[in-house]
């Protein structure tokens, strides 16, 4: 960047630039840095940029609008130091501003979109701006795809109306499956899938990766659509991958048999190798390759298996002298055959769970531990921006709590001489949860379960406040205020409103010309008193249940959740349970 020149300029012909990362977002907090400018005025120059017949403020955008408030109060139009950017040097006046924000808050992902995207049309490559941030190319062009979805995908992710893992699965859609997508969004009477299911909608049921292919890719004309967000490119049309994946099997299949393996078996497309039914064993004592295909593309080939019955035989022969039979029995069914038994077996087996409540509920428990083809059930794995938060949380009363109901279902299973359950998907480790649950009492197999809920209970949505709810949960019983809570406060009126309910109306009204330092050390102390002087304990209304806000009008994620869903539970609830703001507040309106 070049040097910038240094003048003062009235801050009516100032605004914020339209390059400045957090353009056309709500004003920002100023209170902490609001009476140090009223008395000092602000000590660091702005960086602007001429723009429209007046200067865009780059970096310094709470310094500017601290300023105004300053002006509103005192009627004035004051002289404000700046630095004046080179006219034409907007790659350098969009990186000005990241170096702020970026320094000040992490950017969402949705705000990197809009800065990479704002520095690669201005000419940097992807190698720089990974370069400029410190992060992977590969990260950069996984925020660039973003690019790929219409504006309003873009713009529901961005007000946080569809998860990370949808987004990034509607980034392999073709534009008009994202239009498919959203009249699904904004229909009455149909779902848009989300997470999951939305990848699978888009790939057709079945995400293959290009890792699976045993072909050459170089040689492959079907469609292959680029997955910036898994290990490789997802194959866009399964039949024509399967074609050449099995030319190639075909292939390896003769070269087997060429090379003298006794048989060479393919398995039904989607059937496991259930290894627990063979035996392994070489090639010159009759050892087959069995050939795996797994509807996800993955094809395994197993070499040197006897079914265990056959193993047996050839050792009964081998004893008594006799030759071994060239080949194997014929298999009594035929493929078709097998499928036509297989598919009524499971038929029968579905309608007996339907007549069986209790056992139904064992396997459900045991799918829950193990998954399995059709259950991909994955704990809870807790993010946060702070890690002084995932400290706090992991070192709490409700976490050691986990660990103690986990320590207890693992207790139950090792009574029964069964090893730990683990989510591996194996069919043969499923049977064996299922055959230990069906040793447990009624009693164990819902401790079992209400374990394997807790594990897999999603965070931040309206599901838990529903479960403290049905619940009658107390958070007061697992909860306290911490240091990582005082730390993460940086609100004023938050803080009043805090003061309000933890000590008194008239407290709070004396302490709102404080710094949010003194605010927080008067409301450490009056909760010291209260533990001192044994007083009930202090919950905020973003710790109740059910949780109310704070401030009227504001957002407070917890009082939203709890609102979509409050009907279900309380027939008698308002329009918007949970909503009213403090007494404190509420007067102060």
């Amino acid at each position: 960047m070049s040097q910038p020149d240094l003048i003062h300029i009235e801050l009516s012909k100032l605004s914020i630039s339209k390059l400045n990362m957090r353009h056309g977002r709500k004003a920002p907090d100023i209170s902490d840095i609001l009476p140090s400018i009223r008395e000092k005025g602000i000590r660091q120059t702005l960086l602007v940029r001429r723009e429209a017949g007046g200067y865009g403020v780059v970096a310094g955008r709470r310094r500017f609008f601290a300023l105004q408030q300053i002006a509103k109060e005192t009627g004035s139009d004051p002289l404000v130091p700046c630095a004046v950017m080179a006219e034409g040097d907007a790659a350098s006046a969009i990186e000005a501003s990241i170096i702020e924000n970026v320094a000040r808050l992490p950017a969402t992902e949705m705000e990197q979109y809009t800065a990479f995207r704002k520095l690669h049309d201005e000419g940097r490559t992807v190698e720089e701006i990974a370069g400029f941030f410190g992060v992977t190319e590969l990260n950069v062009r996984r925020v660039l795809a973003l690019a790929s979805l219409s504006v309003p995908i873009r713009k529901l992710y961005a007000d946080e109306e569809i998860d990370r893992e949808t987004v990034r699965a509607l980034t392999l859609a073709t534009p008009a499956q994202q239009v498919d997508w959203l009249n699904l969004w904004n229909s009455e009477t149909e779902r848009a899938p989300m997470g999951r299911a939305c990848r699978a909608w888009i790939t057709g049921g079945s995400a293959i990766t290009t890792d699976k292919a045993l072909f050459d890719l170089a040689g492959y004309t079907g469609a292959v659509t680029a997955d910036l967000f898994g290990e490789a490119a997802v194959f866009a049309d399964a039949a024509a991958f399967w074609e050449a994946q099995r030319a190639v099997i075909a292939e390896r299949v003769e070269g087997y048999r060429q090379r003298g393996w006794a048989d060479v078996i393919l398995m039904e497309p989607g059937a496991y190798f259930q290894r627990w039914d063979y035996v392994q064993t070489t090639k010159k004592q009759g050892g087959k390759v069995i050939v795996e295909q797994r509807h996800e593309g993955t094809v395994t080939f197993h070499e040197g298996w006897l079914k265990a019955a056959e193993a047996r035989k050839s050792r009964t022969a081998t004893a008594s002298g006799e030759a071994e039979p060239e080949a194997e029995t014929r298999p009594e069914m035929t493929g078709p055959m097998a499928d036509y038994v297989g598919l009524h077996r499971h038929a029968i087996a579905k309608a007996s769970l339907t007549r069986s409540p209790a056992i139904a509920l064992r396997l459900m428990a045991a799918h829950s531990l193990c998954g399995s083809a059709f259950w991909n059930v994955r704990p809870h794995s807790p993010g946060a921006v702070k890690e002084a938060t995932l400290s706090s949380v992991e070192g709490g009363s409700a976490a050691a709590e986990l660990v103690t109901a986990r320590e207890g279902v693992e207790t139950l299973f090792e009574a029964l001489g069964a090893p730990v359950p683990r989510r591996s998907g194996d069919a043969y480790h499923l049977c064996e949860m299922f055959a230990a649950l069906l040793a447990m009492s009624d009693a164990e197999v819902m401790q079992v379960m209400a374990f394997a809920m807790a594990e897999t209970l999603e965070s931040g949505g309206p599901a838990v406040e529903a479960v403290l709810h049905a619940c009658s949960a107390d958070p007061s019983e697992f909860w306290k205020p911490d240091e990582a809570f005082f730390d993460l406060l940086r609100d004023k009126r938050v803080m009043t409103a805090f003061i309000a309910d933890a000590v008194s109306p008239e407290a709070a009204r004396d302490a709102e010309g404080e710094t949010t330092k003194v605010q927080k050390a008067l409301l450490a102390e009056a909760l010291a008193a209260r533990e001192t002087s044994h007083a009930a304990a202090w919950t905020p209304g973003w710790m109740q249940v059910p949780p109310t806000r704070l401030i009227a009008g504001a957002d407070s994620p917890p009082v939203i959740a709890w609102s979509r869903i409050a009907g279900l539970f309380d027939a008698d609830v308002a329009d918007e349970p949970g909503t009213e703001p403090s007494t404190y507040e509420a007067t102060a309106a």
